[in-house]
């Protein structure tokens, strides 16, 4: 593979299998980076910080220490740890802590003569050993001899252990270096951290990890770069009614007396050469089911009750098949003897693919069809899959640094799709890749501060800068751009030498590297704008906002390679590549009744726009006969129209009126698509008189998808039996109550009413969320209090997230600032809810005010408590200003960058700068725009 790759040993004949399987798609792109990677390994990483007076104080040429690099030397590379773990599940009475002890001993190999060791170590305290040091270093071979520790010390800014010998290790020499040390087990749900859940009114400490991207570091000192694999021998000590899981098989586990205590020690297998971010180590009193598939032993770990409940069951079934479909789609065998998933009460990501040892939250893995809806169960079945993809792309076969994250993480969200759909192939959830994935995307990379798929190594150091990476570019445009790639090319290209013929007989209009480069290497996407009259068609750089300056260089001076398949008045035609910023396409001129679409499927990373003429035939057909274009193309329409009139290039009313045939729309898609722009419309609006107007439209245009639904449930009492109709389903109710429908309003109050003074609740999980909501935002604080009541009590978290959404929906003031301050009580919001129910109340438009003025009084605290590179941090930054369209808005906006500078704001930088983009297109948008959508909404809601 490429020079971005590091293979473990167990792959060893991968190299040859992976041409052939349907891993092609992510060797090509090797290919395509390997110019660029072998670039980057040449470069000495020279980034520095500077000096701290707080922090260090040593000499003056502080720059030039080694230890001040974010990046390790290449003088050692580690090859073997053994380590050993005691979690303390009670505080100690003094400190009111709670602690981990360990010792660690690493064998690695010296590549370059130094007098030097450099190791990461975040949060960590060391005990002073024989020789007055906090290490202890030994040659691995008896006739070496090993040099002295002469001085240690930390360096916290750089996350290292530094130390300095009286003498040099010998390259090609092996050494083994030892330390004992104490660490923090936390609530900061990074590294080795404490999570607590309530079990028969008890209180329950789980000891469990998260180490992606760098908090392995916070666990036990090692080599925390995923480029530099070992092999782990893991033992924990723990009680002996705990149960302690690892990476690794257990081995054996035996009681063992320390201090006068009677304990356990387990003991694992060593693991497979692998990377520190995918270490997991786990202790609890949780129960679990398990069954083999093929020799491999599958479990389901949760708490003991939601066990019990039958709620790991639907993740256990699904994982087999999901597991044997990976060991056909990369022909290769799963590596290990087990899959362990656990569902952990406190989780900040998703889930996390550590080898062997899956953590998940619980919203990601446990199900009950009594409370679960189908969305909770797509959410499981996807997140499953999309770990599991891992197990081979990412952990098997790893990339050397983080500025190519998104080849792993886009791999993985892209075939999270394929898995799911072997798991449940009644859903056809492949095609909500473009609503989920694609359109979500396009409204990040179609700003100016987006960035490209691929950095430049040496501009990806520090820790938050990797958090960073984890953003929708990463994740969605990776799996956009990958299902692009695969659609065009085939197995046979990989075979063949990546010719340039797929099987189709379409010809590629140049290497594979070419195409991709222009994809990856550059920032944003292109609308491509097809003329039927004329046959051109051209490109340009999509901006959401034209005005916008775009100061990133682009190697291809924002250019791409673009394949277009296009139907002629239904009938697909022969795909068509654009090569340059403009050409003509004989093929595409329309005579009178014809008219072209193009995009088909939206398999393509781009967006589309026509010629008045083309732009009149699609809407007439959309009007006349909707079905003559396919239902993904439907949403595309929409979705493109939306987005071509904030960009200036079609009017606005254009786009309203590709709303117009809705009430004739009965798929899920189309009304996804819809809703998701015309919030767009609702964030602008709701706050002016174009807000009533704009509800009577919608309100006349969702009633027929209400009424629908009322007739195909037998009036509400049946599900509908399609995945993707139950999703509208609750489309049609949701809308429906949020333009006043009175009918709905009386339903969802009704439901909700039977359930307070029945206690038992009537309402259909799929239904769940838009009704709570509804209700709630309809009553006072009777029904605020009930909700917080069951949200409290709630056994399942898929119910308590749809608690915890609704509870941000009242229209009370008071009760929203009340549940703001809830956000940073513990005990009351979890930590790794925290800044999503923030969102969840600024999205309510009474709560966003007090929930910008919230953010912007506590930020040093959120920032500070809840860590600066939480993954979570772009979403809270993002979700409190996305309603952002005035002068004084973005003066505070301006006001918080700047006061809030000395503070930082970690993983959400970005994001600030993006939010300020986004509030000067919106207050643009209004001003250009407000009169002319309030004069169309009025006409077309005259009697």
């Amino acid at each position: 593979m490429g020079k971005g790759f590091y293979i473990s040993k167990a792959v060893g004949v991968v190299g040859v299998i992976l041409g052939v399987g349907a891993l092609a798609t992510i060797i090509a792109l090797s290919v395509v980076y390997s110019q660029e990677k072998a670039k980057n390994n040449d470069n000495q990483v020279s980034t520095t910080v500077g000096t701290n007076s707080r922090t260090n104080s040593r000499t003056n040429d502080i720059q030039t220490q080694s230890w001040d690099k974010y990046r390790l030397p290449k003088s050692l590379v580690p090859e073997h740890y053994n380590v050993k773990l005691w979690p303390r599940l009670t505080a100690d009475p003094t400190t009111g802590l709670y602690i981990f002890t360990g010792e660690s001993t690493v064998q690695f190999k010296c590549t370059e003569d130094t007098d030097l060791i450099l190791i990461h170590s975040n949060k960590l305290n060391y005990t002073k050993l024989e020789n007055g040091q906090w290490a202890r270093l030994s040659a691995v071979n008896s006739g070496v001899k090993a040099p002295a520790i002469k001085t240690s010390l930390l360096q916290p800014v750089t996350q290292y252990l530094v130390l300095q010998l009286d003498g040099k290790l010998m390259k090609d020499q092996w050494y083994h270096l030892f330390t004992d040390f104490t660490g923090e087990l936390a609530d900061d749900l990074g590294g080795f951290y404490r999570s607590v859940y309530m079990e028969n009114g008890q209180r329950k400490v789980v000891a469990t990890t998260q180490m992606q991207p760098t908090d392995a570091r916070k666990a036990f000192p090692c080599f925390d770069e995923p480029a530099m694999k070992a092999t782990f021998n893991i033992t924990l000590i723990h009680d002996p009614v705990t149960v302690a899981l690892s990476n690794g098989a257990q081995r054996e586990s035996k009681a063992v007396s320390i201090d006068g205590k009677t304990l356990k020690q387990t003991d694992f297998e060593q693991t497979e050469k692998m990377s520190t971010y995918l270490l997991a180590f786990i202790v609890s009193e949780f129960g679990f089911i398990n069954n083999t598939v093929d020799n491999v032993l599958i479990r389901i770990f949760a708490r003991k009750p939601a066990i019990d409940a039958g709620q790991g069951a639907y993740a256990l079934n699904k994982t087999g098949p999901i597991l044997k479909f990976f060991e056909g789609y990369y022909n290769s065998s799963y590596p290990l003897p087990k899959s362990d998933q656990i569902a952990l009460p406190d989780f900040n990501a998703g889930a996390m693919e550590n080898w062997g040892l899956i953590t998940y939250r619980e919203t990601a893995l446990l199900y009950d069809e009594k409370v679960s809806s189908n969305s909770n169960k797509e959410r499981i079945a996807t997140i499953i899959a999309h770990e599991l993809a891992h197990m081979w792309f990412g952990n098997l076969v790893t990339l050397r640094w983080w500025n190519d994250l998104w080849l792993n993480e886009g791999f993985a969200s892209y075939v999270e799709y394929l898995g799911a759909d072997v798991a449940e192939p009644d859903w056809n959830i492949k095609d909500l890749i473009v609503l989920n994935d694609v359109h979500r995307v396009f409204a990040v990379d179609a700003l100016a501060s987006s960035h490209p798929l691929s950095a430049k190594e040496e501009d990806i150091q520090r820790p938050e800068q990797i958090s960073e990476l984890f953003d929708a570019i990463s994740y969605s445009k990776g799996a956009s751009v990958l299902r692009m790639l695969s659609d065009f090319l085939t197995e046979d290209i990989f075979v063949m030498g990546l010719r340039a013929v797929n099987a189709t007989g379409t010809k590629l209009p140049g290497s594979v590297q070419d195409i991709m480069n222009t994809w990856v290497l550059q920032m944003g996407f292109p609308v491509v704008t097809i003329n039927t009259t004329s046959g051109e068609v051209s490109q340009k750089h999509f901006l959401l906002d034209p005005d916008s300056e775009v100061t990133a260089p682009s190697p291809f001076n924002y250019e791409w390679i673009v394949p277009i398949k296009w139907t002629k008045s239904a009938t697909a035609q022969t795909p068509y590549w654009l090569e340059q910023k403009t050409a003509t396409n004989e093929a595409m001129k329309m005579t009178a009744g014809d008219w072209v679409l193009a995009n088909l499927d939206v398999v393509g990373y781009y967006r589309v726009n026509y010629d008045d003429s083309n732009w009149d035939k699609l809407l007439n057909a959309l009007s006349t006969n909707h079905k003559v274009i396919q239902v993904i193309n439907r949403a595309q329409l929409v979705d493109d129209a939306f987005n071509l009139a904030r960009a200036k290039i079609i009017p606005t009313v254009r786009a309203l009126s590709t709303t117009k045939y809705l009430n004739q729309e009965r798929d899920y898609m189309p009304w996804q698509s819809a809703l998701g722009n015309l919030n767009f419309f609702y964030l602008m609006f709701d706050r002016s008189e174009v807000y009533g107007p704009m509800q009577d439209y919608l309100r006349k245009q969702v009633v027929p998808l209400f009424d629908y639904y009322k007739t195909e449930t037998g009036n509400w009492t049946k599900v509908p039996t399609g995945h993707m109709d139950q999703y509208n389903q609750v489309n049609a109710i949701s809308q429906a109550c949020k333009t006043g429908h009175e009918e709905c309003l009386t339903l969802v109050k009704g439901w909700f009413k039977q359930w307070m003074d029945t206690k038992t609740n009537p309402i259909h999980p799929n239904l769940r969320t838009t009704v709570y909501c509804n209700a709630i935002a309809a009553g006072g604080t009777k029904e605020w209090d009930f909700a917080w009541s069951e949200f409290q009590k709630a056994t399942i978290a898929s119910e308590a997230e749809k608690l915890r959404s609704a509870l941000s929906c009242t229209n009370q003031p008071w009760l929203l600032q009340r549940y703001l301050e809830y956000t940073l009580d513990p005990d009351m919001i979890r930590k790794q809810d925290a800044t999503s129910t923030i969102v969840y109340i600024a999205n309510n438009v009474v709560g966003q005010s007090l929930a910008w003025d919230f953010v912007r009084d506590r930020w040093s605290y959120i920032f500070n408590q809840y860590g600066g590179g939480s993954f979570s941090f772009s979403n809270l930054i993002n979700g409190v200003t996305k309603r952002f369209a005035t002068d004084f808005e973005l003066k505070q906006l301006q006001q918080f960058k700047a006061d809030n500078s000395d503070v930082g704001f970690g993983s959400g930088t970005l994001a600030v700068d993006q939010s300020i983009e986004r509030t000067i297109g919106n207050m643009k948008w209004i001003a250009e725009n407000k009169q002319n959508v309030l004069n169309w909404f009025v006409a077309e809601t005259k009697p």
